[in-house]
């Protein structure tokens, strides 16, 4: 089974939580805070995968989350890193985001993409030791790991894209010409899936040839198999536009032309400005009384395309179709690749706008009791250990600092009145 387009959701680790400790050691009187901090939580990292050509590996496997980092611990020990995890794609996967569509990256050379980052590790004890606070006996919790969707989908690169409807020959010709060894029949639709090959033109030079499965007319919209695979022919430098010169369809090759380039401009009409040789298989079957191959050539001269007769049955004028390939590919620039259009600082833009809803503070009242909430509250809520003087004292200071005290205030409370803030409930004295 062949998929080009598959959804995953990746988690990176958690930070690990700084550490509340004290230095203990025989004839040292007093040895302070020495907890450690958190280890870094695992990233989520990308990796091409050059013998790869499918995502069919994601079908049953959709969700990836890193390690969390490790806690600290006394003697300023930092914790452990979480383990990252690498996710290996075929080359030429885009990742995209699923609800924009937008590219976050083009996975098309051997290099690596980190798409979601570890959070960070908490700070131990020590950090918050001053000379007026000298027995700190809180710490930092670790941030939590970035978490996302993210829509893969698999653009193929090669130099060179054969195109054409079905059964004209396409996977024969590939065969002939490069190693490869796709599936040949003849029927429609032999060709489920792209089948790629190395074409070798001599002195070490080459370049790499996809077998497109044939289109029909409404390929655009999604008919025959057309739809799932144009986008295939995006990194095409070439086309190699094949057709029928026999005939043996019921087709007439020269009207196939303008049908498989009207699907061509439909589906992206930058696709449809690809450079093209045409090229007319099946020469060995082509009747004497024929004039397909006049008809051919003159529709080439008006479209102003080089063509060449060939037949991969025979191998007649295959080495000539090499050459004209290859020389043309000299003329064109390398294979195509796509920049990211979500950046670091449309991310940065982004997570502005997130933090600034994080830092919001909501007072409600309900039944008497005034509710504060908001997502930094929450955050700061799983921090503390209020049974702990210090951190209590901590907690009165941060909802000073931030203003919850007059937003309270604004809201109407009283000397007396309850307040709830995340499951830990207080009367309010001021």
């Amino acid at each position: 089974m062949f998929i080009d387009r598959i959804e995953i959701s990746v988690k990176a680790g958690d930070g690990g939580n700084g550490a509340v400790t004290f230095h203990r050691e025989k004839y040292v009187p007093a040895g302070g805070p020495d907890g450690g901090d958190g280890g870094r939580g695992g990233n989520i990292v990308f990796r091409v995968d050059e013998g790869a050509n499918t995502l069919l590996a994601f079908r049953y496997h959709r969700k990836f989350a890193a390690g969390r980092g490790e806690d600290g611990k006394g003697d300023k020990m930092h914790g452990k890193n979480g383990q990252d995890v690498v996710i290996l794609v075929p080359p030429g996967t885009l990742l995209r985001d699923p609800e924009t569509k937008k590219i976050l990256f083009d996975m098309s050379r051997d290099r690596e993409f980190i798409a979601a980052k570890g959070g960070r590790g908490g700070w131990g004890n020590r950090h918050f030791a001053t000379p007026t606070r000298q027995i700190p006996r809180f710490a930092k919790s670790g941030t939590k790991g970035e978490e996302k969707d993210i829509l893969l989908e698999l653009k193929m690169i090669a130099d060179v894209g054969l195109i054409g409807f079905p059964n004209v020959g396409k996977s024969s010709l590939l065969s002939r010409i490069s190693k490869a060894r796709p599936k040949i029949a003849d029927y429609h639709f032999t060709t489920l899936s792209p089948n790629l090959g190395v074409v070798e033109v001599g002195e070490g030079r080459g370049f790499v040839c996809a077998d497109i499965p044939g289109l029909i007319e409404g390929a655009s919209e999604g008919l025959g198999l057309g739809h799932d695979f144009l986008r295939h022919t995006d990194r095409c430098r070439l086309l190699l536009h094949v057709v029928d010169l026999s005939g043996c369809e019921g087709r007439d090759p020269v009207e196939d032309i303008g049908v498989i380039d009207r699907e061509l401009a439909r589906y992206s009409p930058e696709l449809a400005t690809h450079p093209q040789i045409l090229v007319a298989n099946k020469a060995d079957a082509v009747d004497e009384s024929s004039d397909a191959w006049e008809r051919v050539q003159k529709r080439a001269a008006e479209l102003g395309r080089p063509v060449i007769r060939v037949s991969a049955a025979t191998g007649e004028g295959l080495p000539e179709l090499i050459r004209l390939a290859a020389a043309e590919l000299e003329k064109l620039p390398p294979v195509k690749e796509y920049e990211p259009e979500i950046t670091p600082e449309t991310e940065a833009a982004k997570k502005a706008l997130e933090s600034a809803d994080e830092k919001q503070t909501f007072v409600r009242r309900e039944n008497g009791i005034y509710y504060v909430e908001g997502k930094w509250l929450s955050n700061f809520m799983e921090q503390l250990n209020l049974n702990d003087y210090d951190q209590l004292n901590r907690f009165q200071q941060v909802l000073e600092k931030n203003g919850v005290i007059d937003m309270l205030r604004e809201a109407g409370v009283r000397d007396g009145d309850t307040v709830e803030i995340y499951g830990f409930s207080f009367d309010f004295y001021y």
